[in-house]
């Protein structure tokens, strides 16, 4: 596996553990519909809104800020991937968009920084 690969499932990782620790209840991880995925889904710590959650994983010595990485295209793409899973199970709840960026290069010890924006995009606004 190529290093950026070891280094993304290390930060969705982090990135679930995180939202563990804060009262998330994780569903489903690396979820996929088609080509488009969705790194974690989860509900939030009253258990009422379900949340889709983009992670996005850098080393520190990375040019660019993770959570630009987010642009139009992949959101548009979350969006339908969202979109398809509400309708194969079911869903009847709010749902909410975030992003969690991991800073990091996953070796031991290494304490990653972690940002979690909530609510970051809504994908029916890119259409």
């Amino acid at each position: 596996m190529a290093q950026h690969n070891d280094i993304g499932k290390w930060g969705e990782e982090v990135a679930a553990n995180y939202l563990r620790k804060k009262g998330y209840t994780i569903r489903d991880t690396n979820w996929r519909c088609g080509h488009r995925d969705i790194d974690i889904i989860a509900l939030d710590e009253s258990l009422r809104t379900l949340v889709f959650v983009e992670v996005k994983t850098r080393t520190p010595s990375y040019v660019q800020r993770p959570e630009e990485a987010v642009d139009r295209q992949k959101i548009r793409n979350i969006g339908l991937a969202a979109n398809a899973y509400v309708k194969m199970n079911r869903i009847a709840m709010p749902l909410r968009f975030d992003i969690v960026t991991v800073v990091g290069s996953g070796n031991d010890g290494e304490t990653p920084v972690i940002e979690h924006w909530e609510d970051a995009f809504n994908p029916m606004l890119v259409y």
